[in-house]
């Protein structure tokens, strides 16, 4: 990697950071210390969406966000091309470590599983995903487009992602499988949705 082009203080982070550099330790302490703090300060930004029972929690998963996002970080120098500050490209780790274990941390002691009660609170309150569904018919149609045409699993992840809002990887957690399977059977399970909607008659709602 050529670093002639990056900014001062990123080339003397990637410099500290080398395995063999005599700084390491003090770089890899000063740079844990930085994403600590990234990390509370995404967490307080955060911390509304926190049920009362997981703010107590909160200072450990910052701690153990930032110990992530400094084993990543370190991991991935070779890959640090400077399209931004070394700081920025760092701290990104730290924000996702952390909104990740918030997220899975909030769904904790929550089930993940289908629940018919669910239509009853629409569309009063439904998530953004459907607000578009505006009318009772509509409603109706997508209950029963769901119920006819989707396998079990597929209503599950539907419903959990769209209607619930549990995240993906909270969802990808639970039920033994990766993100890329979720977002598969979510791509599939839309498609199908929309085919019957449209058969329906309610294809002007999906433009």
């Amino acid at each position: 990697m050529n670093t002639v082009t990056l900014d001062r203080e990123s080339t003397e982070w990637l410099r500290d950071l080398q395995p063999d550099a005599e700084a390491r330790e003090l770089a890899v302490a000063r740079l844990h210390a930085l994403l600590l703090r990234v990390a509370r300060r995404e967490a307080a930004r955060r911390r509304s969406l926190l049920p009362d029972r997981a703010i107590e929690d909160v200072d450990d998963l910052c701690v153990q966000a930032a110990s992530d996002a400094l084993m990543a970080v370190l991991a991935k120098l070779d890959e640090f091309r400077g399209a931004a500050r070394f700081t920025t490209w760092a701290c990104k780790f730290a924000i996702y470590e952390t909104s990740s274990r918030l997220r899975r941390h909030a769904w904790r002691e929550r089930k993940v599983e289908l629940d018919e009660t669910i239509w009853d609170r629409l569309p009063d309150d439904a998530p953004p995903a459907l607000q578009r569904l505006e009318n009772e018919q509509l409603i109706a149609a997508l209950h029963c487009a769901i119920d006819e045409h989707l396998t079990e699993r597929q209503r599950l992840i539907f419903q959990s992602v769209t209607m619930e809002d549990v995240p993906i990887d909270v969802l990808a957690e639970r039920l033994g499988t990766s993100r890329g399977a979720i977002y598969k059977t979510l791509h599939d399970a839309r498609a199908k949705l929309r085919r019957a909607l449209i058969d329906a008659g309610h294809g002007e709602h999906l433009q």
